[in-house]
Parts: C-alpha cells; structure tokens; sequence
C-alpha cells in the first residue's frame, strides 16, 4: 500500500506540472492586415484664410504625397504668394511661385485599418519671383521741422529665385473615408538667394520671412483627399498566452 500511495503520489506530480506546462504555453494568433497605397491631394487652409484677416496677402498651396512603403511617402507643395510688407521704414511688395519635393517618413504605427500619420521629413524648394519697391524712408537725426522722409520709388526687380532645404514636423489623421486634416511645422534654411543689387530679398514665396538672413519658418493647415490605386496585404503574428 504504502509503494502503490508513492506511486499515485507522483504521477499526481507528473500530471500538475504538464498542466502548469500547457497552460504557460505561448499560442501565435495571424491576423491579416490590408494596407492602401495611393495618391493624397489637399489645399493649404492657413494660406486661404490668410486673405480674409491680412489685407496685403493673397495666396494658395496644392498639396499632395504618394505612398511608397509602409513608412515612406514622397511629398511635395507647389504654391503662389502676392504679399505686401509694411515696416517702420520700408513698404516692399513680393510676388512668386515656389515648388517644393521631398519624402516624409511615418512614425506612427497603426493598428488593422488605420491610416494616420505622425511624420518627418525633408524638402528642396525652389522659389522664382519679383520684388517691388514701393516707398522707403530716410532717418534723419536733425528733422527740426518735421518734414517727410518718405520716398516712393517702385522700382521692381524681377527674375529673382531662391533654392532652400526645408525640415517638417507634422500630423496626418483620417477624420471620415478618404478625407484627411493635418498641419505641419517648417523650419528652413537657405542655400541660395539671388538678390537685386541695392535691395535685399526679405520675403521669399515659399519660404517666407527671412530671418538673420538664410532661416525661416513656417506651418500649414491642410485638407485633403485620398486617391487609392492598390492594396497590399500583410500578415501579422500575435503572440499569446494561454
């Protein structure tokens, strides 16, 4: 009796520690994951509705990106900009188109049918434009008689470009099928700057104000539209524990 109670006692033992075995073991669940590559088109909302509290601006930006991979997009802006600055002692107006190309790159992993976007990226832009100058003042220390030192000129200068690299930080989300909102930071640099040869480019389309001469900034608000060509399918492996 006492070899037959052993003898139960560890197979006992055998069976509990196969449970605890089973019920350890990792089981791999596969879900598939389909994945839309296309074209998006959009307009820049910040440059339209610049024109309704800025009286001196008018202008507008096409926007657009083609999925490449799974993180990659090529993405590039192509706009127009009519913009009047008004100093303390100058009055100059810029008029010009810009194109810019580059990639952005995804950040954000998403989930099954998600399609939105935390991303980085780069650009090359090219801007060719016209300035004109509309009035300038003097400073004159000795002004006992309070006369104007205003002077109006309107000399134009045409043929004028500018070429920049362009950093991006931005959003993309998916609000209803097809339709997406996002905005986007800039931060520039300048490579080259054709000036005319008494007056410096301190508005450029595309890049715009420049600051301490080659840095800029600047943001978008987009709307656009998801144009879809193929889908890819990914199978995925969910690892689980029973």
């Amino acid at each position: 009796m006492k070899h037959t109670s052993k003898y139960i006692f560890s197979i006992v033992l055998v069976l509990v520690s196969l449970l605890l075995h089973a019920q350890d073991k990792k089981t791999d669940t596969t879900i598939i994951k389909t994945s839309r590559y296309g074209v998006r088109v959009g307009i820049d909302l910040f440059k339209l509705s610049r024109a309704f509290y800025e009286k001196d601006y008018k202008g507008i930006e096409i926007v657009g990106d083609y999925r490449l991979t799974k993180k990659y997009f090529l993405a590039g802006e192509i706009g127009n900009e009519d913009k009047t600055v008004n100093d303390d002692r100058l009055n100059f107006t810029t008029k010009g188109t810009y194109f810019k190309a580059g990639f952005d790159y995804n950040l954000y992993e998403n989930w099954l049918d998600m399609e939105n976007l935390v991303y980085v990226g780069l650009r090359y832009g090219v801007s060719t434009f016209s300035q004109r100058l509309n009035s300038y003042s003097i400073y004159n220390r000795n002004d006992y008689f309070n006369e104007s030192n205003t002077i109006v000129s309107g000399e134009k200068y045409s043929g004028l470009s500018a070429q920049w690299f362009e950093v991006v930080a931005g959003v993309n989300a998916k609000v209803i099928d097809n339709f997406y909102v996002g905005f986007s930071f800039r931060f520039n640099k300048l490579m080259s700057n054709k000036k005319p040869s008494n007056f410096d480019n301190l508005y450029i389309p595309g890049f715009n104000r420049t600051y301490d001469g080659d840095f800029g900034v600047g943001f978008n608000y987009t709307v656009s539209y998801f144009l879809p060509i193929y889908k890819k399918k990914t199978t995925l492996q969910v690892r689980k524990k029973k």
